[in-house]
């Protein structure tokens, strides 16, 4: 089945990056999980309420300058965050950034630091980034919907 993106996540591509705009819209036409684009530009107030929360870790974030989307998954009309639906929207995001040859990272995957290279499934991309942080004695930090040019 081909999916499209919603009106409203075509409004939450504005002014994000043209290059990661590609990426998004070629993944919705290869992915086999629906997603729609739930933020793209963040303002730095947004930014701050993020991290007072625990959402995110940092100020320094790639949304304020559009260069990072996050997409949510949808299983019908129900929005989801089960994991393995967000591994499958990284193997889509991972086809179409090797296509449009356009650098990607993976906030499921942080320490790869361009998906186009990884060789495997993005599923294997995060459980080794969940390995090499344990390793170091420290907690992983999946941020599954997070896609960000490097």
């Amino acid at each position: 089945m081909t999916f499209a993106l919603s009106q409203r996540s075509l409004a939450n591509l504005e002014g994000v990056q043209p290059a990661l705009v590609a990426v998004v819209k070629r993944a919705i036409v290869l992915t086999k999980v629906d997603f729609g684009v739930i933020e793209g530009v963040r303002t730095a107030t947004r930014q701050a309420e993020l991290v007072a929360a625990g959402a995110s870790r940092t100020m320094n974030s790639k949304h304020l300058t559009g260069h990072a989307v996050d997409l949510m998954a949808y299983l019908g009309d129900r929005a989801s965050w089960e994991l393995s639906l967000y591994d499958d929207i990284a193997d889509a995001m991972r086809q179409a950034a090797v296509e449009l040859d356009t650098p990607v990272r993976w906030g499921g995957a942080w320490s790869v630091q361009d998906i186009r290279r990884w060789q495997g499934s993005m599923e294997s991309a995060m459980n080794s980034y969940v390995d090499e942080r344990r390793k170091a004695g420290r907690r992983p930090f999946l941020d599954s919907p997070h896609f960000e040019l490097p």
